[in-house]
């Protein structure tokens, strides 16, 4: 007999989907924010250069993501010093900063004048679009 049976290896890959479907939604790591919401045209980037994005939430606590790791809680003057380190190594990285809507703005401030003390020359801020502009 010189054919194949493929069926088994139909079986295999259909479960191997059905996992992958389950665990991508689980591997989404990110600290909970709720974005102010506006309509605003969106920043151009380069796809070669991977954003830093720093979150401030609820609790005025900060957090560094870089791709896809991200950092647990950390004081202003670390949060300072880590960037500090990163931008020395990636010069023309590009800051973001995801604040939550019901910090405290001066909290955000704070944040900015910050991350421009360590180096990041433009930073942008990151919104959600109003839900009746979608």
């Amino acid at each position: 007999m010189s054919e194949i049976n493929v069926v088994p290896y139909i079986d295999v890959m259909l479960v191997l989907l059905v996992i992958f479907m389950v665990t991508a939604p689980m591997l989404t790591q990110g600290v909970k924010v709720d974005l102010p919401e506006t309509t605003s045209d969106p920043i151009q980037s380069d796809k070669d250069v991977e954003s830093i994005i720093v979150s401030v939430d609820t609790n005025g606590a900060y957090y560094v993501e870089i791709g896809d790791q991200g950092s647990d809680p950390m004081s202003l003057a670390d949060l300072r010093e880590q960037i500090s380190k990163i931008l020395s190594q990636r010069a023309n990285s590009e800051v973001l900063v995801r604040g939550d809507e019901h910090v405290e703005y001066g909290t955000v401030v704070r944040l900015m004048a910050e991350l421009q003390g360590a180096g990041a020359s433009s930073i942008g801020l990151i919104t959600e679009a109003p839900e009746n502009d979608k």
